[in-house]
């Protein structure tokens, strides 16, 4: 289907149905006015939905699963865990390798009833043209996506931070895809010189854009600030100007509720990603309470949003903090990533995106419309076999594996 055509999903377990016209929800409702050349979609199974937001994540990161060597000696930090096995992996990737990770990531995410994606990449050994592979296979599956490269200085230093930079401007410049746009991007504070914090935020305001970091997922973030003195990494980039208003910060883990609210008041977004802080052992983000600008994200995890708020719950009820606090976490990533879109993706009413799930009791998902077009249809793929995915990247990962190896 193409996004001129009409569509009606449902009815769905609720007696809706959604009629979808020009990329745009039209009506919705019990017994809504349908054109007689619209093409039903039966849901009767399932309930309609927006799609959903994975507000954080790692594209590269889908071929881990496939084997990925565990890190010797096994890492006893956070930056043991980064500097063993995801700077490890970032730097080996290629562009065969990322495009096949980013088809994959795209289709599972879709699968899960996942529509937007907000990307944080990194590929030391492919700069220029990363972002066109992850977006031409996010288009060509069909998911949306806001993409940046993390600019950092952690391996060839403020030349690399420039080369990834430059990247952002080339593709936020050239991009015409219109499932896709480009911000910029930092990896994190204590990998950037006070000059790389500046010219990122210099950039986003130049191409009106915002700033995509991670910030005090780590105690060692803190640190770093702390010795290059300021209070934290959130002062520091904000004092060098790099967090325009509407800017993407990661985790915050180790931000007090008061530097917490003076993002909020700043028109900055914080993203949690639960799942990922369980694993990584970096603690819990006590302070995130105190903004409603707080969307979840799963931090290269499998873009399942569900078991992302089910451990959101978990982590909550674990450390002690009240779950009625958690619901606008579970709404903020269409709010995030409609910002960034400029279009409003929830919830379902006339003029919205159609982003449209039908999701069954059991969460598996029948149906999923993205921009007008259907891109699963009963369970499966419209436009890609996604077993033929997976055997790709089993396909790819050995080879992976092998330069991973070769890395000092």
């Amino acid at each position: 289907m193409v996004n001129g055509e009409r569509l009606i999903l449902g009815p769905d377990t609720r007696g809706r149905s959604v009629v979808i016209g020009e990329g745009r929800v039209g009506a919705v409702g019990p017994d809504p006015e349908v054109p007689d050349d619209a093409r039903r979609l039966p849901c009767p199974d399932a309930t309609l939905e927006p799609g959903q937001v994975d507000a954080h994540t790692h594209i590269y990161s889908a071929l881990a699963p496939f084997g990925m060597p565990p890190p010797e000696p096994p890492p006893e930090s956070f930056l043991q865990i980064l500097e063993r096995v995801w700077w490890r992996l970032d730097r080996a990737l290629d562009e065969v390798s990322l495009r096949t990770s980013a088809r994959l990531y795209a289709a599972e995410a879709l699968l899960a009833g996942t529509t937007t994606l907000v990307d944080h990449h990194e590929s030391p050994g492919f700069v220029e043209g990363a972002l066109d592979v992850l977006a031409d296979a996010c288009e060509a599956i069909g998911v949306r996506a806001v993409l940046c490269y993390g600019a950092t200085e952690r391996n060839r230093g403020r030349d690399e931070a420039r080369r990834g930079l430059a990247e952002c401007r080339r593709f936020a410049e050239t991009n015409r895809r219109p499932l896709v746009r480009g911000v910029v991007g930092l990896h994190a504070s204590f990998t950037v010189s006070d000059d790389t914090a500046r010219e990122a935020g210099e950039l986003a305001d130049a191409l009106g854009s915002v700033v995509h970091v991670h910030v005090a997922e780590d105690g060692a973030d803190v640190d770093d600030a702390r010795r290059r003195g300021w209070p934290g990494p959130l002062e520091r980039l904000r004092d060098l100007g790099a967090l325009p208003a509407g800017s993407i910060l990661a985790h915050g883990v180790h931000c007090s509720a008061e530097q917490v609210a003076r993002a909020a008041e700043a028109g900055l977004w914080f993203v949690q990603n639960p799942r990922s802080n369980r694993g990584n052992r970096v603690g819990y983000p006590s302070g995130l309470h105190a903004s409603d600008r707080v969307a979840l994200g799963t931090d290269g995890y499998p873009a399942v949003m569900a078991d992302e708020a089910r451990a959101l719950v978990e982590e909550a009820r674990r450390h002690g903090e009240p779950v009625e606090r958690l619901a606008p976490r579970l709404e903020g990533g269409p709010r995030l990533a409609a910002e960034r879109l400029g279009l409003r993706l929830a919830p379902l009413a006339p003029g919205v995106a159609a982003d449209v799930v039908a999701r069954r009791p059991d969460g598996s998902v029948r149906h999923v419309v993205v921009a007008g077009r259907v891109v699963v249809e009963e369970g499966r793929l419209v436009g890609d076999d996604v077993e033929e995915l997976r055997e790709a990247a089993r396909r790819e990962a050995p080879r992976l594996w092998r330069r991973l190896e070769e890395l000092t």
